[in-house]
């Protein structure tokens, strides 16, 4: 039987931390959401001023990323260069930019997934907070 990493809390409460300083540096008020490598919901933190909606979108990012093992934007760039029956692939909301896979070991054990400002910030800001692992 193989056995792989997982988070554990004291990982998730790093990447959150790591997150909300990226945010909080640029002065974006986002939502951000942390799975496990089901998507599972472990973290969800919405920052002053984030847009009630972002508490939707930044979880649909992060499960989108972590079931399919990469970051969101390769869905949303499949669906712009026009392959839009992708919409209907079941399981998946957050064909948006701003989901980010955690890697580990070569193994994905969650995602980050943020909303709220542009979709480039939002991976900025996941990006900033799977980086406070020291992976």
């Amino acid at each position: 039987m193989k056995t792989k990493p997982y988070l554990t809390l004291d990982d998730v409460k790093k990447i959150a931390a790591g997150a909300e300083a990226e945010a909080l540096r640029n002065h974006w008020a986002v939502s951000i959401a942390i799975v496990d490598d089901g998507g599972h919901l472990l973290w969800l933190q919405r920052l002053d001023g984030a847009g009630p909606v972002s508490a939707q979108i930044a979880p649909a990012k992060a499960r989108t990323a972590a079931l399919g093992r990469r970051e969101s934007k390769v869905y949303e760039d499949m669906i712009n260069q026009g392959r839009t029956s992708f919409l209907s692939a079941p399981g998946l909301e957050g064909l948006l930019e701003g989901g980010v896979p955690i890697m580990v070991e070569g193994q994905c054990v969650g995602a980050v997934g943020v909303s709220g400002v542009k979709s480039g910030e939002d991976a900025q800001i996941a990006k900033a907070g799977i980086a406070a692992l020291g992976q």
